[in-house]
């Protein structure tokens, strides 16, 4: 009798439910999740964001109402953004977002983790992440890292756990580090935007914040301080960088169109890598629901796979929210 031969058949390892999640390579876990937050100091009810599907802008109220929501649903980690009422080009008013965070640690304590994003877009009328030169056709890297800096630790004073730049200002994570531990705050955390690129997909997002550039004939995009989608290294360098200047987590954004980005930066650097799943990739998913062309649960939780595949150690994602229950209910 001829000898069998039998080659290893991958689909006896696909054959039913139970083989496929005993041999996931990639486990998912709520507590590796980011809820983003938008605080609006100027309206007075809870609204929603037409481009962003199931998101709002808060108040501070109808926020920390959201927070013991999401709390309940197994969220403890938020990453804040505030929408000023006001304007400026030169002077800011941090204080109302400062005593935001302020209440929301006192009404939950060590219960929530709380991220504030330190940028300067939603305060100033052009829209851009810093300070313009009196012609204004240039960001001031220097003068916009310095009041930064002074931001992150009026935030960091009022009790945010992590202090998350998002500016892509050179030499800002060494200014902000140095600035915390000279003021006795060397315990709060620098999540660095690290790799953040000049991109396609934070419409939605800039539509809640009302941070949009807004210069029509100079400066009508981001292009001269976030990365380009095409230089590999400048986004390695970035991250590497801003490693070394003190930062804990370096985050990569957009998250899904980088996944290579994020692959790279967490193997080049031995700190843990932060996936931003922003606004126009969550609502292409939720476009697509909507449409009954994907189920909306699997959509994010096929998302979410790749960019832990990918290396991320934490994903922030608009529908982190949801994310206990989708885990726990995953159709492998």
């Amino acid at each position: 009798m001829d000898e069998k031969k039998y080659p290893y058949q991958q689909r006896r390892v696909r054959a039913n439910e139970h083989i496929r999640s005993m041999l996931a390579t990639v486990q998912l876990h709520h507590k590796d999740f980011i809820q983003p937050i938008f605080i609006d100091e100027a309206i007075a009810l809870r609204t929603p964001i037409a481009s962003l599907y199931d998101v709002h802008t808060d108040t501070l109220q109808s926020a920390i109402q959201q927070i013991q929501a999401d709390i309940q649903n197994g969220i403890h980690k938020f990453l804040l953004f505030p929408i000023p009422a006001h304007k400026s080009n030169a002077k800011f008013n941090f204080s109302w977002f400062a005593q935001a965070i302020k209440m929301i640690k006192q009404t939950f304590g060590n219960t929530v983790w709380i991220a504030a994003d330190v940028c300067l877009c939603a305060y100033t009328s052009h829209g851009h992440c810093g300070i313009l030169n009196d012609q204004g056709n240039k960001v001031l890297n220097d003068a916009s890292v310095k009041v930064i800096a002074s931001y992150a630790l009026e935030l960091a004073n009022a009790g945010a756990d992590c202090i998350a730049p998002s500016d892509m200002m050179d030499g800002r994570i060494k200014a902000i580090r140095n600035i915390l531990d000279e003021h006795q705050l060397d315990d709060v955390v620098i999540m660095s935007y690290a790799s953040k690129f000049a991109s396609q997909f934070y419409g939605p997002f800039r539509d809640a914040c009302k941070s949009s550039p807004s210069l029509s004939n100079v400066l009508n995009n981001r292009k001269t301080y976030q990365i380009s989608p095409f230089n590999l290294q400048d986004a390695l360098q970035c991250a590497s960088r801003d490693a070394a200047e003190g930062a804990d987590i370096l985050m990569v954004k957009p998250a899904i169109a980088y996944a290579d980005i994020i692959e790279k930066v967490s193997t080049q650097n031995n700190i843990p890598v932060a996936a931003y799943h922003v606004s126009g990739e969550y609502q292409s998913i939720e476009l697509l629901a909507q449409h009954q062309l994907l189920d909306r649960a699997n959509g994010h939780i096929e998302v979410w796979t790749t960019l832990k595949r990918s290396g991320a150690a934490i994903i922030i994602s608009y529908a982190a929210r949801y994310a206990k229950k989708w885990i726990e209910n995953i159709a492998y």
